[in-house]
């Protein structure tokens, strides 16, 4: 059975547009009693489906969503593992690649199918139930599952597999348990069910009487808004976007997952959208009377937690491959694939274009907005210097076409404010689940799908303490990254949040306990030689000169290389115009506490209802 799987898996295919991709590039894996006598044997006697070895199966997850992320979700890999902590531990990464809407399918292996042997290594025992294992946890954070209990079932599970994997509405994690004796089962397949097979990707329209009522909305509206999400970039829909913004002349905001689907310098392009946003994008987005979303969710970051949008006029047209998406806010769904709709739409409304004075007013926005990225570039404090120096410094090295990776804490936020993205695959963040350690797994990824690039990895010292092993990987298979490692000692976004709900950011930074709290000397961790442990070429730099310097010396390197750089702690970013609702104490003795909490009531009564 685990022979038929792989067989199975080499000769799948996607197709848009006329271009065909091999839709499994590759398996990623670490082997356990579980999987290596079954698909280990499998792989190692067809080598086709080329085999990595990873050393943590959250990673190889995070790796696998990367890569499809940066592929345009039109190729995945596989990940496999044993049972039991070697399964679990790819639960989070389920989760994140589920929530972001990304293709991966993972091979857990499973307890035996024919139980016999019952209770096996690492096995889960439920008094309730023969019919449980741990790999039941994938069940919630997959959007497929199965439990492969006879050979024969695969050849229902696994087409099943690749039409969620294959669909732009309803990808995510798949996930089949393989138990581990049925693995090494025999069954007589037939010889089709090894053909190749070709899984169209397809480019759907919506509705045209929606459309057309659409086109009418956006010709009455004074005040319109373009909120542009992930679809734009899966779509490829970049350019088809700039030519509807300039020719109507609506703004452009970007969610996380959107950024780069207009480049920085785009006449109608506004920058980051929300709690992370500019304050041009959440000016304007607060007096919109129409939001046109394409390709978003609307996170509560991108919604500001439903604050966002004011104006008790606003309507929501959403431009989503995603009915579910498309139908959210009440909004007018347009359910269909971003770049043909938005053709489409364009032909639609003719010559139709905002007001000039809103034009205008876009304008003086985006020149302040530019005045004030270069104002936080150049700050010029410390040493240590400011993060938004550091990102300054790493936007004006790396190349338009280079890619900056990251994911959680601090440093996404001001990546989504900061960076001049200047090319549409050029920002690539994981914010669906802000996952602490993607970063490096997840820059590996990016690198395996776009090996031509540049990839600079921009990660926080927790995140770095958290998942760097990967390194290893990036090594062992020659994929060179640039990680960029800034040194705060400790959790600089939690520990900002602790301060505004406030707290005193106890347990945010990395000190030595006195007197029976964490308030001592703070824990200075030679990062710089622990990366040069695991191979990388590695560097502390402490002032911006030495930053720029190491980062082109880095860029010449053909092995991964990590540069260190201390930042200041409290030199952070400002937020612009938003609000994210975490909700504070309603009783304290403390009063900050109290003083926040007010704060807090009076920015909720502007949270709309839906």
């Amino acid at each position: 059975m685990a022979q038929a799987v792989i067989s199975f898996l080499k000769n799948q295919y996607s197709e848009r547009d006329g271009k065909e991709y091999r839709f499994f590039e590759g398996c990623l894996g670490i082997f356990g009693h579980g999987n290596v006598a079954g698909i280990g044997q499998a792989l190692e006697q067809d080598p086709d489906l080329r085999y990595y070895l990873f050393r943590n199966e959250q990673a190889m997850v995070h790796t696998a969503a990367a890569f499809a992320k940066a592929s345009n979700r039109l190729r995945t890999l596989v990940c496999t593992t044993s049972i039991g902590p070697g399964a679990t531990n790819m639960v989070t990464g389920a989760a994140g690649a589920t929530i972001n809407r990304l293709p991966v399918l993972l091979l857990p292996g499973d307890i035996f199918a024919r139980r016999n042997v019952a209770p096996v290594l690492q096995q889960l025992e439920s008094p309730t139930s023969q019919d449980i294992s741990v790999n039941d946890c994938f069940k919630p954070v997959s959007r497929y599952w199965d439990r492969i209990n006879r050979p024969d079932q695969i050849l229902t599970a696994l087409p099943e597999a690749m039409r969620v994997l294959t669909s732009p509405a309803e990808t995510g994690a798949v996930v089949l348990s393989l138990p581990e004796d049925v693995q090494a089962e025999a069954f007589d397949y037939p010889e089709e069910f090894f053909e190749k097979r070709v899984w169209v990707i397809p480019r759907s329209r919506p509705d045209s009487k929606l459309l057309t009522k659409a086109a009418e909305w956006i010709r009455a509206a004074r005040r319109p808004l373009i909120v542009a999400g992930g679809g734009v970039l899966y779509s490829e829909a970049s350019q088809a976007l700039g030519e509807f913004a300039s020719r109507t002349g609506i703004p452009v905001v970007e969610t996380q997952a959107g950024k780069g689907s207009l480049a920085y310098d785009h006449p109608q392009e506004l920058g980051a959208m929300g709690v992370t946003g500019t304050p041009g994008a959440n000016i304007l987005a607060r007096e919109a009377d129409l939001i046109l979303g394409i390709g978003t969710r609307y996170s509560d970051f991108t919604t500001a937690s439903q604050t966002a949008f004011q104006n008790p006029s606003v309507r929501f047209v959403n431009l989503n491959v995603s009915e579910f998406d498309a139908g959210k806010r009440a909004a007018l769904p347009l359910v269909g694939d971003a770049r043909v709709t938005l053709d489409e739409l364009k032909e639609m409304l003719g010559g139709h274009r905002v007001e000039e004075s809103y034009t205008a007013r876009l304008k003086s926005l985006r020149e302040g907005w530019e005045k004030e990225v270069d104002r936080i570039y150049h700050l010029t404090v410390g040493p240590p210097i400011s993060q938004g120096e550091v990102i300054g410094v790493v936007n004006e090295v790396s190349g338009p076409r280079d890619v900056v990776v990251c994911a959680a804490g601090s440093l996404p936020g001001d990546l989504h404010k900061l960076w001049r993205t200047r090319d549409f695959k050029g920002y690539h963040l994981e914010y669906g689940y802000s996952c602490m350690g993607y970063e490096i797994a997840g820059g590996l990824g990016v690198k395996m799908a776009a090996p031509d690039r540049e990839v600079y990895v921009m990660v926080g010292d927790a995140s770095y303490l958290m998942m760097a092993q990967e390194i290893v990987t990036s090594l062992q298979e020659g994929y060179k990254l640039n990680i960029v490692l800034l040194d705060n000692h400790g959790f600089a976004s939690i520990g900002g949040l602790s301060r505004a709900c406030g707290n005193q950011g106890m347990g945010t930074e990395y000190r030595y306990r006195r007197n029976g709290k964490l308030d001592g000397n703070t824990i200075e961790v030679d990062f710089a030689a622990n990366a040069a442990s695991l191979g990388a070429h590695a560097v502390r730099a402490r002032t911006r000169d030495d930053l720029r310097k190491a980062l082109i010396e880095a860029r010449g390197q053909r092995q991964t290389s990590v540069v260190v750089i201390e930042t200041a702690y409290n030199e952070r970013v400002p937020g612009y115009e938003s609000w994210w609702d975490v909700p504070i104490a309603e009783v304290s003795e403390s009063e900050p506490v109290r003083t926040a909490r007010t704060r807090y009531v009076q920015a909720r009564a502007k949270q709309r209802a839906f």
